[in-house]
């Protein structure tokens, strides 16, 4: 009888969380975007391709548990149809189980954003300090990179500046897995880091500032539309590597959007068009962030100058005189600053998204 109880409301708990979170409708999106990438005709667009086929792959990742989980417990209802006594272990170890996975993947529940289960941008700036802000920068591009490991999500460098001595000044990556902006949006401000200097000759505490920001990845012009005489579109040359022709043409391109005096510049392609797109790309993420920011209807109602800025502290990374790493808004903290500089940031996620759902 415990064990018809618990079934009961697993399975109450997870029709709901099946309705919430769209799966048949995934399912029939699932199934018509198989159809379209069967056909040998697709490849006429090799970039229309390659994004129908990354849909699909995502689209299959997020609804092939929810698929398994249901069988399983189409399973275990026959089993306890059964009415045998020597199968009750079995079915309660295999409740146990179930309700474990549910529990996982409910987190999906938390990601209730227009742009949740989509790719991302993440720009890492070192903020002043000289060598110090800059060390810090390339620690935070290192934590990044091992948390996108461990979640099996691919990053794709889009721009990196090396700092002289240490770290780097500037590093953007794309970086694309399922609910990779709902997950990495907890990032977005101002990463604060105390420690004793190993640039300072005297070994004193210094404090050091790095800006995170997290954008969307917004790449249908229609989702975030951007009036052609908002903006003005510079280029020039490029002073970064990747051979001659990048380094003797006009290739970088600096896009300003003039009503929020947005500039996204990018200069990492090797061509003009290629880095005008990927600098358009940013720019929708940016405005879409922004407009989530200020809780705006459209992209006109946004205002200049009110996007997250070094005045936005979001954590404090204590390594002196005591470890602590704090978010300043969920009070969230972990003592072993080490794992979480290793890419152990999935608490400070979860411990916002949380936050995030009690406040809607």
């Amino acid at each position: 009888m415990q064990n018809k109880k618990r079934l009961e409301e697993l399975s109450n708990n997870f029709s709901e969380a099946y309705k919430t979170l769209k799966i048949d409708e995934k399912i029939k999106e699932q199934q018509r975007l198989e159809e379209l990438v069967s056909d040998p005709e697709i490849w006429k667009d090799p970039n229309d391709a390659r994004e129908k086929n990354e849909n699909l792959a995502r689209l299959s990742e997020a609804i092939e548990p929810w698929q398994l989980l249901k069988i399983q417990l189409s399973d275990i209802s026959e089993l306890l149809d059964l009415g045998e006594e020597d199968l009750n272990q079995e079915i309660d170890e295999q409740l146990t189980t179930l309700e474990e996975n549910f529990s996982t993947l409910k987190k999906s529940l938390k990601f209730t954003g227009p742009y949740d289960h989509g790719d991302a941008i993440i720009r890492i700036t070192s903020g002043a300090g000289g060598t110090e802000a800059m060390d810090w920068a390339g620690m935070l591009e290192r934590m990044y990179l091992r948390f996108f490991e461990k979640n099996n999500f691919k990053s794709t460098l889009i721009e990196r500046v090396s700092g002289e001595e240490a770290g780097i000044k500037t590093a953007v990556y794309e970086v694309s897995g399922q609910d990779a902006y709902g997950k990495l949006k907890s990032e977005h401000g101002t990463h604060r880091l105390v420690r004793l200097s190993p640039f300072n000759a005297d070994n004193l505490r210094q404090t050091s500032f790095s800006l995170v920001e997290v954008l969307p990845v917004i790449k249908n012009d229609s989702t975030v539309e951007i009036n052609d005489k908002d903006l003005r579109i510079d280029v020039y040359h490029s002073g970064g590597h990747g051979g001659q022709s990048v380094n003797t043409t006009n290739s970088a391109v600096r896009i300003t959007h003039i009503p929020t005096n947005t500039v996204v510049a990018i200069q990492n392609e090797r061509s003009q068009l290629q880095n005008k797109e990927k600098a358009m790309e940013i720019l929708r993420g940016k405005l879409a962030q922004m407009q989530i920011e200020q809780q705006a209807e459209s992209i006109d109602k946004l205002r200049a100058g009110e996007s997250a800025s070094w005045g936005q502290q979001i954590r404090n990374y204590v390594m002196q005189p005591y470890k602590l790493v704090k978010d300043t808004r969920t009070k969230y903290e972990e003592t072993d600053v080490d794992a979480v500089l290793d890419g152990k940031i999935d608490g400070f996620i979860d411990a916002f998204l949380e936050l995030s759902l009690k406040d809607q």
